[in-house]
């Protein structure tokens, strides 16, 4: 019996402590839950010089290239950014209608000042891969750039998620293991009870 109580003490000891681990990475991935006195990253601390840029996350890419043109499409968020320029002088174009396929969609662009083109579609937040098309049309000439876009899947959905599944799957752990422990602690004290 005192080794059924010692180890339904541990097992539980050893719960409380991966629920208390679980509960900790969770609360330290939220913003704003650092202890009193701790350094936040990206907060501005007296006296301190400010910081020259945000980290941002890493946006996704595409490139493209046909026989004498390339394109570089960079995704943030709902947005693409496209670059277009020739590959014998690395030139941009800007005199060109840039129309980008993908999902089974036409997308048209915009031509920025700086020489860039963008466009905005809620398909760009969807994750996975896609095969971007860039049709290109200046003056009699037009020309077609094919390449692939990985789109990630929110980490941090995901993250939760799987921390959530290994907390519930160590409680299960302990659970069966704590009654095979009762089980065996049972068969022995009712084989000590039975005469010979």
């Amino acid at each position: 019996m005192r080794r059924f109580a010692l180890c339904s003490v541990l097992a539980l000891a050893a719960l409380c402590i991966v629920a208390r681990a679980a509960g900790a990475e969770t609360a330290g991935a939220a913003p704003g839950t650092a202890a009193p006195g701790a350094a936040v990253p990206g907060a501005a601390v007296p006296g301190a010089a400010a910081p020259s840029a945000v980290a941002t996350p890493a946006s996704a890419r595409v490139e493209a290239r046909s026989a004498d043109l390339m394109a570089v499409g960079l995704v943030s968020d709902d947005r693409m950014t496209i670059h277009l320029s020739r590959l014998i002088d690395n030139a941009p174009v800007r005199d060109a209608a840039v129309t980008v396929v993908f999902r089974g969609t036409a997308h048209p662009t915009t031509a920025e000042t700086d020489g860039s083109y963008t466009l905005q579609a809620k398909d760009l937040t969807l994750p996975g891969e896609a095969v971007i098309e860039f049709q290109v049309a200046q003056s009699v000439a037009r020309q077609s750039l094919k390449g692939t876009l990985h789109l990630p899947s929110a980490a941090g959905q995901s993250e939760d998620k799987n921390t959530a599944r290994q907390l519930w799957w160590w409680v299960l752990n302990f659970a069966v293991c704590i009654g095979f422990l009762w089980l065996i602690s049972r068969r022995r004290k009712a084989a000590s009870k039975e005469p010979v």
